[in-house]
């Protein structure tokens, strides 16, 4: 990982966090709230962030801040496939 994706990476894990600040204690967000957050240009470049915004949720489940949903129910983040939710931990 470079420092750019070091840097980008804890943007990312930020701004889950304070996204999820913002919201009712069981709210969750998108991925892709995350991404066009921490985007800055235009258009769909945000859409470069998706992946690296799923790998930022994965490592706040391992350090016990969030959880990863789908269909309203805690998974495993390596067994998700398709769209996931973020939530506080519950």
């Amino acid at each position: 990982m470079t420092d750019d994706d070091s840097r980008t990476g804890q943007r990312l894990e930020q701004a889950i966090l304070a996204l999820l600040e913002e919201r009712a204690p069981d709210a969750t967000i998108c991925p892709s709230d995350v991404a066009r957050a921490v985007h800055k240009g235009g258009g769909e470049g945000w859409r470069a962030l998706m992946e690296p915004t799923r790998e930022a949720a994965r490592r706040l489940v391992a350090a016990g801040e969030v959880e990863i949903t789908q269909g309203g129910r805690a998974v495993d983040p390596d067994q998700a496939r398709g769209a996931i939710r973020i939530r506080r931990v519950r």
